[in-house]
């Protein structure tokens, strides 16, 4: 293998996983938002609760401090899994649930209807 082949493998490499590291990122950041709303509705309960506590020992700045923390670690949750999926070489093309970011490409020019999950399965007896 030559130098100038190595070199543009290893370069590959890196934009694959910057790649795979920037959509594992998007795609946490969207489930954490959609799915786990119940977890941020008991977050921001217990941001309320901590808010109140601190209030008598840091008046200025408690809610401050309580909404950087738990913004913080929302924002390092998403990080480190990203990076921990990116890093084990787990590529979000190769999940089976992100349909999304598979190529559909026999079913570019496949028409969809609203009845076809009850007629599609029907054959025609012509």
């Amino acid at each position: 293998m030559s130098l100038e082949t190595m070199e543009l493998t290893r370069k590959n490499s890196y934009i694959g996983l910057i790649k795979s590291f920037l959509v594992w990122s998007f795609t946490l950041t969207v489930c954490l938002l959609v799915v786990g709303f119940p977890v941020g509705a008991l977050m921001v309960l217990v941001g309320i609760l901590a808010t109140i506590v601190l209030q008598t020992v840091l008046p200025a700045s408690a809610v401050l401090l309580v909404t950087g923390s738990i913004f913080s670690l929302n924002v390092a949750i998403v990080l480190i899994g990203a990076a921990v999926l990116s890093f084990q070489g787990i590529y979000p093309e190769e999940v089976s649930w992100l349909n999304w970011l598979h190529k559909q490409e026999d079913f570019a020019n496949t028409p969809v209807y609203a009845s076809c999950p009850l007629t599609c399965q029907l054959e025609l007896n012509s």
